[in-house]
């Protein structure tokens, strides 16, 4: 996933990413080991909203539970869908050519991670939400699209 623009993805590569959305792993009754974010309560409070309007289903995965269990985190399948709310502002985004997606109108800081999927972080939200993938989400972006309808509804941009 390489874009020379920062935060934009052209139409034509996001509507191709749709449509090679993996889906259809299952999930098991393991809970993921995820650290809760501890933001402050004006964000806590964008996070409890997220956490009732995320979808059972994403990329054809199911939620599973997370551990300690929190209304800051989420997952899907065998954590191959992991989801922090609140999370401090990632370093990256300092960097004038840190590469970044939008993904159904929310825009996502890109983090590639050694030996692992991928690591999105919202930008210009009221509160940053990270998603990390798996690596069979290593050049898929098709989770955060399932994502972005709950993070607009919650998450309003910031000021």
């Amino acid at each position: 996933m390489s874009s020379h623009r920062p935060f934009g993805l052209p139409a034509s590569a996001a509507a191709a990413v749709l449509l090679l959305a993996v889906a259809g792993c299952s999930s098991s009754d393991a809970k993921a080991s995820v650290p809760v974010p501890r933001p402050p309560a004006a964000e806590a409070a964008l996070c409890r909203a997220l956490a009732k309007e995320l979808p059972g289903t994403v990329a054809g995965l199911e939620r599973s539970g997370t551990e300690p269990e929190s209304e800051l985190t989420a997952a899907w399948g065998d954590a191959a869908i992991v989801l922090r709310c609140g999370v401090p502002r990632p370093e990256k985004m300092n960097d004038p050519q840190a590469q970044g997606v939008d993904a159904d109108g929310v825009n996502w800081l890109f983090e590639p991670r050694e030996g692992d999927g991928p690591r999105f972080t919202t930008t210009y939200r009221r509160t940053y939400v990270e998603v990390t993938l798996d690596k069979r989400y290593a050049h898929d972006v098709g989770p955060l699209v399932g994502l972005a309808a709950a993070v607009k509804k919650a998450v309003p941009p910031s000021l």
